[in-house]
C-alpha cells in the first residue's frame, strides 16, 4: 500500500463509520497563539475538545499536515540521523466529541489495523496509563489482545495545559523484528528502532484544576494520532520511513541534482525533508525572516543548504526539488500545486542570499577568531552569525574544530533563548488586558444591519478587575448582551461611539472582542452605570461608513492585484480604518509604476460599475466550491459570509462590515506600495472624500512649485526641474574636486609633519577643507609617503565629525586601525570600527574633536611598546 492509497484507506474507513471528512487545517494556528506551528491533528478542534464550538458533527477524521521544528515540539536536530524522525510529516486521526469513548477508540484502531491494512497482531505493543484498568480490560477482554504485550507507564497521561481537559492515552507501538536493535515500551533501550510507536489513542475525560483535582467531564472525548509516514513504512515492507515512496523519488532528485551516490546518507535525508516543510510552509503563508515561524523556516531551509554544501553542491539546487514535491504530493494539497512558481521563487532567493551569506559570516568570523584572547568563541558572536547572517551553527563549530577552538554554547543558548522569548512575545495576544479578563458571555452583534440598538449591561471591570458600576470619570470595560459596535477583527478596526440613557452618557472608545464577548472599552462622561442596566447604543456613522467603504476597497484591490500580478497574491494582513487601507501581500519584487495604474484602474472602475455588494450565508464548503476565498488569518465557523462584488469580479470570505454598493466607495488612490518583509508588499491607499483632499492639496502643491520654477504649465516643471538637478551636480562635482585639492596639498603638509615613533611614524591631522569623501584618498597617499606608520585624519562638516585611521600592513598586529578610531570616536559622541589596516568612524561632538586628537599619540605608543 503506497502512502496515497494508506490515507484515503484510513479517510474511507472512518467516514464509513459516521465521521466527517475534514480538511487539513493550515501549519500556522489561527486559534492558539501559543503553537508555532501545527503540531498535530487535534490543533484545529481544541475549541470542539472543550465543547465551545459546535461544528456541525460529533466524529471527525483527518490527514493533517504538521511541523515539529520549534517550541516544545522541536525534532528538528534529530532529522536524518534517525529512521523516523521529520520536520514535515503527515498525521491520520479520528476525533470524538462527546460522542464515542474509550471501548470504540481502540475497537476502530485494532479494526483498521488488522482487518483494512492486515498487520499481524502478533507484531504489535500497547501501552496504557498505570491506573487505567478500564483500558486494559477492553484490550484484554473485548480485543483479546495478549496482556504479556501492555505495558502500563506513568507517562501515559495527556495535557492541553496545567489546567483543563486532559486523560489518560494508550500507545500502539509495531515491533520491526529481532534484527533490528531495541527493546519494547518501558525497557532501558525503547527509543531504538525495533519498537516503534504508530498510533496514539488519548482519552480526555478529566478537567484538571489549578491544585491538580481531576473532575470527570460529562461528555468525555476521543483524540487520536497515527504517523502516516511510519505505518506506510510498515506497509511498505521497510524499517526506516526515509525508504517509503514519498522520500525514495525525492532523495533519487537529490542525489541526482548535486551528483551523490549514496543516497542513504544523512545529508540527503536532511534535504529530501526539509524541501517538504519548506514548501507547505510557503504554501500556508509563512516566508523566511529573521523571527518567529519565518526565523524557524530559514533555519530549516539554511540547515538543508548547509548539508548540499557538505556534499559539495555546485550552484542552487534546493529550488529544483519542488517539481519532484508537487508530482508526489499535489494531489492530496492542491495548495502546493496552486503556489508552486511561489516556492521556487523563494527558495532560490534563500540560496542566492546563502551564498552571500557564507561570504559574510566568513568574514565575520575570521575577524572574530583574530581577536580571540582565548580558544572559545563568544557566544554572541556565535548568535549574530546564525541570527543576522544565517550562518549555520554546525558549519561555526566546523570551522572552529579546524582552528582547535570551542564555541561558547553556554552564551548561544542564552541569546536564543532571549530570541524565542522574542518569538512568543510576538504571537500572544497584542492586548494583555484581553487575556487578564475572565468574560465568559455571548453578545449578539446587530450591526450589519443597524448603527443604533438597546443593550443591556452584563458585565463592567475597571483595572482589569470585575466591577458592579462604573461613576462619573471612570474608564473601564462594558460587556452587553447585544450590541451595533463591531469588534476589531479582520484588520477592521473596532467601531466607536456612544452608549446613553437614563441621564447615563458613555462615550465608546474601542471595541474588540474575547471569544464570544464584545469588550467596549468606555468613558463614563456623564452618570453612572449598574450590571443590568438597559442603555441605548450608537454608533458613529460617519466613521463606520469610512471604514466600511475602505474595506470594501481592500476586496477590490485584492482581486485586481491578483488579475494583474497574478494568482501568487495572497493577503498576508490588512488595516481597514476611517481614513485609510493598508494591504500587505505576498510578490516577489516591487510592484512597477505602471502596475500601480493599472491596478488603481481596475479597482476605479469597478467603483464606478456601482455594482451591488452581495452578502451571502453559507457553509464553509459551499463557500469554497463558490469560490471563495479566505482572509488571512481569520478562522471561520461552519456556517460563513461570502461577500460578491462586481458581479463575481471579488468573492471572499469576510465578517466585516461593508458598503451597499461598490460606487459608495466613491473613488481609490494609492498613497505608496513598498516591501515590508522578504516576499511581502504593503500598498497604503484612501478612498473617497480623502481622495479629494490628497488632490486638492497637490494641486496646491503643483502650482506653488510652478510660480517657484517660473513654470507657465505644469508640464513645464519637469524640465525646470531637470535643468536644476544637472547643474546642481556640476557644482557639487566642481565642489568636490576643489575639496580634493585643498586636502591633497594639507595632505603633503601632513607627511612633513609627521612624528617618528623609534622607526614607525605617526600622523595626526583635522584636514581643513577636507569632507568625509576625500578622506580615504588622502588616508591613502599618506599611508604609502610614510612606509611603516599610523595615520589618524579627521574632517568636519557643520556639528557632524568625520574619522578615518589606517594602519600600515607591518603594525596591524600591534595596533588595530578599528579599535584606534573608535578610540577616538568614544571622546567626541560617537563610535566606528572596521579592518585591521582601515577604520571610519563619526561624531558629533566637534568641541571635543581636539583634545581626542591628542589621545592618540599615547594611545599608539602604549600599543607599539
Amino acid at each position: 500500500m503506497d502512502s496515497r492509497q494508506l490515507r484515503q484507506a484510513f479517510l474511507e474507513f472512518f467516514a464509513s463509520r459516521g465521521h466527517q471528512i475534514v480538511e487539513s487545517s493550515s501549519l500556522v494556528p489561527d486559534n492558539d497563539p501559543t503553537l508555532l506551528f501545527t503540531n498535530a491533528g487535534m490543533v484545529q478542534f481544541k475549541d470542539a475538545f472543550a465543547l465551545r464550538e459546535n461544528r456541525g458533527y460529533s466524529r471527525a477524521v483527518s490527514c493533517q499536515r504538521c511541523i515539529r521544528a520549534g517550541g516544545k515540539h522541536n525534532d528538528l536536530d534529530n532529522v536524518g540521523y534517525t529512521t523516523r524522525h521529520h520536520t514535515f510529516f503527515e498525521m491520520l486521526g479520528n476525533f470524538s466529541f462527546g460522542d464515542y469513548f474509550k471501548e470504540e477508540a481502540i475497537a476502530f484502531a485494532w479494526e483498521f489495523l488488522i482487518d483494512e491494512v492486515k498487520l499481524p497482531s502478533e507484531r504489535l505493543w500497547v501501552t496504557i496509563h498505570t491506573d487505567d484498568d478500564e483500558a486494559f480490560d477492553i484490550w484484554t477482554k473485548k480485543i483479546g489482545f495478549d496482556p504479556a504485550r501492555i505495558t502500563r507507564l506513568d507517562d501515559n497521561f495527556w495535557t492541553m495545559g496545567d489546567t483543563g481537559p486532559c486523560g489518560p492515552n494508550s500507545e500502539i507501538f509495531y515491533d520491526h523484528g529481532p534484527e533490528i536493535p531495541g527493546g519494547p515500551p518501558g525497557t532501558p533501550d525503547e527509543d531504538m528502532d525495533r519498537y516503534v510507536e504508530i498510533w496514539n489513542l488519548v482519552f480526555t475525560q478529566y478537567d484538571r484544576a489549578k491544585d491538580g483535582t481531576l473532575t470527570p467531564l460529562p461528555r468525555p472525548c476521543v483524540d487520536t494520532g497515527m504517523g502516516m509516514e511510519r505505518v506506510a513504512a510498515i506497509l511498505q515492507g521497510v524499517y526506516d520511513n526515509y525508504d517509503i515512496d514519498l522520500f525514495v523519488t525525492l532523495r533519487d532528485r537529490v542525489a541526482e541534482l548535486i551528483g551523490v551516490q549514496d543516497i542513504r546518507q544523512p545529508s540527503v535525508k536532511v534535504i529530501a525533508d526539509h524541501v517538504r516543510s519548506a514548501a507547505f510552509l510557503i504554501s500556508d503563508g509563512v516566508l523566511p525572516s529573521n523571527a518567529g515561524r519565518g526565523y524557524v523556516m530559514r533555519r530549516i531551509i539554511r540547515r538543508a543548504l548547509r548539508h548540499g554544501h557538505k556534499l559539495q553542491a555546485k550552484g542552487p539546487f534546493f529550488h529544483k526539488l519542488v517539481d519532484t514535491l508537487v508530482e508526489l504530493m499535489g494531489d492530496n494539497y492542491p495548495l502546493l500545486v496552486s503556489t508552486k512558481d511561489q516556492i521556487e521563487k523563494i527558495l532560490l532567493k534563500e540560496e542566492k542570499q546563502f551564498e552571500v551569506t557564507l561570504d559574510q559570516g566568513m568574514r565575520l568570523l575570521g575577524e572574530a577568531i583574530a581577536e580571540l584572547e582565548g580558544t572559545e568563541i563568544p557566544g554572541e558572536i556565535v548568535f549574530k552569525l546564525y541570527d543576522t547572517y544565517g550562518f549555520p551553527t554546525d558549519l561555526t563549530e566546523d570551522i572552529a574544530r579546524e582552528r582547535d577552538l570551542a564555541l561558547d554554547i553556554q552564551g548561544f543558548e542564552h541569546e536564543m533563548q532571549l530570541q524565542k522569548e522574542r518569538a512568543r512575545a510576538a504571537s500572544k495576544f497584542a492586548s494583555n488586558e484581553l487575556a487578564e479578563l475572565d468574560v465568559d458571555y455571548e453578545t449578539t452583534f446587530v450591526g450589519y444591519d443597524s448603527l443604533d440598538g438597546e443593550s443591556t449591561v452584563l458585565a463592567l471591570f475597571r483595572a482589569d478587575k470585575p466591577a458592579e458600576s462604573l461613576a462619573e470619570g471612570n474608564e473601564g470595560i462594558l460587556v452587553v448582551d447585544s450590541t451595533p459596535f463591531y469588534a476589531e477583527s479582520g484588520g477592521q478596526v473596532g467601531d466607536t461611539g456612544q452608549f446613553f440613557g437614563n441621564g447615563v452618557s458613555i462615550k465608546v472608545l474601542d471595541t474588540v472582542k474575547n471569544d464570544k464577548a464584545f469588550i467596549h472599552k468606555v468613558a463614563v462622561i456623564d452618570g453612572s452605570i449598574s450590571v443590568g442596566d438597559s442603555l441605548s447604543a450608537e454608533v458613529d456613522a460617519r466613521l463606520r461608513n469610512a471604514t466600511r467603504r475602505n474595506h470594501s476597497a481592500t476586496h477590490l484591490l485584492h482581486a485586481a492585484l491578483r488579475e494583474v500580478l497574478g494568482d501568487h497574491v495572497n493577503q498576508r494582513g490588512s488595516l481597514v480604518e476611517p481614513d485609510r487601507l493598508r494591504f500587505d501581500f505576498s510578490h516577489f519584487e516591487e510592484v512597477t509604476r505602471d502596475e500601480l495604474q493599472i491596478i488603481e484602474r481596475k479597482v476605479n472602475e469597478q467603483i464606478r460599475n456601482n455594482s451591488d455588494v452581495q452578502t451571502d450565508i453559507m457553509d464553509l464548503e459551499q463557500a469554497k466550491e463558490h469560490g471563495a476565498m479566505a482572509l488571512f488569518g481569520e478562522k471561520y465557523s461552519e456556517k460563513v459570509r461570502v461577500l460578491t462584488m462586481g458581479e463575481g469580479y471579488s468573492i471572499e470570505l469576510c465578517g466585516g462590515t461593508h458598503a451597499n454598493h461598490t460606487g459608495d466607495i466613491g473613488v481609490f488612490q494609492i498613497i505608496d506600495e513598498h516591501g515590508i518583509a522578504s516576499g511581502v508588499r504593503r500598498i497604503e491607499a484612501t478612498t473617497g472624500e480623502h481622495v479629494i483632499d490628497r488632490i486638492q492639496n497637490i494641486d496646491s502643491t503643483l502650482k506653488e512649485s510652478m510660480a517657484l520654477l517660473r513654470a507657465d504649465r505644469s508640464v513645464d516643471i519637469l524640465g525646470k526641474l531637470t535643468q536644476l538637478i544637472e547643474q546642481n551636480k556640476r557644482l557639487e562635482k566642481e565642489v568636490s574636486a576643489l575639496n580634493m585639492k585643498l586636502a591633497s596639498g594639507a595632505g603633503n603638509d601632513s607627511s612633513n609633519e609627521a612624528i617618528d615613533l623609534g622607526g614607525a611614524k605617526l600622523i595626526v591631522n583635522q584636514m581643513e577643507g577636507a569632507d568625509a569623501k576625500t578622506l580615504p584618498e588622502v588616508l591613502d597617499r599618506l599611508k604609502n609617503k610614510i612606509g611603516s606608520g599610523v595615520v589618524v585624519l579627521a574632517s568636519v562638516n557643520g556639528d557632524k565629525v568625520s574619522l578615518i585611521a589606517g594602519v600600515t600592513k607591518d603594525l596591524t598586529d600591534s595596533v588595530h586601525a578599528g579599535k584606534l578610531v573608535n578610540h577616538v570616536a568614544e571622546q567626541v559622541g560617537g563610535k566606528g570600527g572596521g579592518r585591521p589596516d582601515m577604520a571610519r568612524a563619526g561624531g558629533n561632538n566637534v568641541a571635543d574633536l581636539p583634545a581626542a586628537l591628542e589621545s592618540v599619540r599615547p594611545y599608539v605608543e602604549a600599543n607599539l611598546s
